[in-house]
């Protein structure tokens, strides 16, 4: 029987993703217009023969995660589970410096067997990096008996540094997988698709780029089409369907437009998130930003971040999971607008993040708006 795991992690971690992971659990957060992690399952339900497909992770059932799970699993006709509870490698490349905030991979260059694996190193290992998605045969499954076991008897030695995970943790990469490379039992398959590891919400906003673009040849239907009296549409762009759109507004490229969003006219809307029930209102310029839920955006201001993408002309280029600041100042990214932020009229909001429900009065810029 053909199953699929996608591990989703839990909410006791991932604070770079704040504030927007506030307001839902972080899978749940949309990218190019669906939840990020639907893109993971539509792709597990295009394999041929899949007969179940397993969610594991720390997130609590929900509301809204129950009746994703219910739609999910109606729209795939798959059963659909989440499992509440505390061997072939896919891996791509990196540069030199990003690869150490990655699992690194040896591998044999004629047999693609792993001869070598370290998790996220102190030094350079190797630029082909671990891409968190694995297939796995029943019998690669036996080790982790073994890791469990001996995890059970060390758990008894635990010492004084607090650093040991517990004895009922295993952990896949530096358990099993640095145990067993350079045995003939693990290989590695490179991919040139596209892969981003969504740490921050740049990152995300990068990741939406990539898969609007994947949208041309595979859910075209997806994309935005430009129709006359219909707002200027640039490049790739998402527009759900209940959505309000001024048709003077200038739309793209590499924006997505969620549920009951009003924009208004003249606007300028550009390499953006705009979240459910936001508003932006007469000539608003949103350039490289994530509006949040419910959010509004006064007339003639200007909502501006900076990309920190990598070279979009490197097909192999991946993004970065930096901090957000740097000798004590907030380093020029994205401007993240949490949910229910009320921006002016006619101010500017440059490489800013405003946590949710704020009333701004002026302008701000390089700042965290607590």
């Amino acid at each position: 029987m053909l199953k699929a795991v996608i591990l989703i992690g839990g909410p006791q971690k991932g604070t770079r993703f704040r504030p927007l992971s506030f307001e839902v659990p972080k899978p749940l957060f949309p990218v190019a217009g669906v939840p990020m992690i639907q893109h993971h399952i539509e792709a597990c339900a295009q394999v041929p023969g899949m007969q179940e497909i397993l969610l594991i992770g720390f997130y609590q059932p929900d509301e809204a995660l129950t009746r994703f799970l219910e739609a999910a699993q109606q729209e795939f006709n798959l059963p659909i589970r989440h499992q509440p509870h505390p061997f072939l490698l896919l891996g791509t490349t990196a540069n030199r410096t990003q690869s150490l905030n990655y699992g690194c991979i040896v591998e044999n260059p004629q047999t693609h067997e792993v001869l070598h694996y370290v998790e996220k190193p102190s030094t350079f290992v190797s630029d082909i990096i671990n891409c968190g998605i694995y297939l796995f045969s029943p019998e690669a499954l036996k080790p982790l008996r073994d890791v469990f076991q001996r995890n059970q008897q060390d758990g008894q030695l635990e010492d004084s540094s607090g650093l040991w995970p517990g004895a009922g943790t295993i952990r896949l990469e530096q358990d099993v997988f640095s145990a067993l490379a350079g045995q003939g039992q693990i290989y590695v398959h490179l991919t040139d698709g596209i892969w981003s590891q969504i740490k921050s919400a740049g990152s995300a906003l990068y990741a939406s780029r990539l898969y609007l673009g994947q949208y041309q040849l595979t859910h075209p239907e997806r994309l935005a089409k430009h129709t006359p009296g219909g707002p200027r549409i640039r490049g790739n762009v998402y527009i759900h369907p209940t959505a309000k759109v001024a048709p003077s507004a200038v739309l793209g490229p590499n924006v997505s437009i969620g549920e009951g969003v009003t924009v208004g006219e003249g606007v300028r809307l550009r390499e953006s998130i705009v979240l459910h029930g936001a508003t932006l209102q007469e000539h608003t310029c949103v350039l490289h930003t994530i509006v949040g839920w419910g959010s509004t955006v006064g007339r003639w201001a200007r909502v501006e971040g900076t990309p920190n993408d990598p070279n979009p002309n490197d097909p192999r280029a991946h993004m970065d999971s930096e901090s957000l600041f740097k000798d004590g100042k907030l380093l020029p990214a994205i401007t993240i607008l949490g949910c229910r932020v009320r921006i002016p009229a006619e101010v500017l909001i440059l490489n800013s993040i405003v946590l949710p429900h704020k009333e701004l009065s002026r302008s701000f810029t390089n700042q965290i708006i607590l």
